[in-house]
């Protein structure tokens, strides 16, 4: 079979690309399913071109597109990029911080938004479970049960130091709200000061 026989088989010409000719033979193996001898001609067709391509292009006749790349010509990876360098951690601090996932993320950001919410209608009771919560959620992570209550107690210092002062700020002494007490401030401001504590330290 000639060359310009396997072409004029498959439909094409010699400017065929390779996609060109790939897409007729995939259409014509498809449409002669049902005649193995036809589907035997277009392969042998298709085989005839592709070594006629080849022979071509080891010649230097055919320009070889530069998005097609040979194992022969592999290409050199880039040179590293110069990034600004990063301040050394101190290692007591990366022993200290977390890089949660996603689900120790959310789960406690459910649980204290409801300890939260539950801080303006009972702050203490909202409280004493905060801290049972966070001692179990850093205990979880590292199973030190004495660091898990010392952070407990660093969060809910900080928190309580904080939620005092803005519930303080916020509501003025002596006046009263009926959805809000500087003490129920105080509790949310520490439930959040809690699960920060609680996602991100361990």
């Amino acid at each position: 079979m000639s060359d310009q026989n396997s072409y004029e088989l498959l439909g094409l010409t010699e400017a065929s690309t390779f996609e060109e000719i790939q897409e007729a033979r995939d259409r014509l193996v498809d449409q002669y399913a049902e005649e193995p001898k036809q589907q035997a001609a277009v392969e042998a067709a298709y085989d005839a071109i592709l070594m006629e391509r080849l022979r071509l292009r080891q010649e230097g006749k055919i320009k070889v597109p530069d998005r097609i790349r040979f194992a022969e010509n592999v290409p050199e990876p880039p040179p590293p990029t110069k990034s600004a360098p990063s301040l050394p951690r101190p290692e007591w601090l990366s022993g200290l911080v977390d890089t949660p996932s996603r689900d120790d993320i959310l789960w406690p950001a459910v649980i204290y938004g409801g300890l939260a919410l539950l801080g303006f209608a009972a702050p203490s009771l909202a409280l004493a479970v905060a801290i049972g919560t966070a001692i179990y959620f850093l205990n979880r992570k590292e199973n030190k049960f004495w660091r898990s209550v010392l952070l407990t107690i660093g969060g809910l210092a900080a928190g309580l130091a904080l939620g005092l002062t803005v519930g303080q700020l916020l509501i003025p002494q002596g006046a009263q709200f009926a959805w809000a007490s500087p003490d129920a401030i105080a509790a949310a401001v520490t439930c959040l000061s809690l699960w920060t504590v609680t996602s991100f330290l361990r």
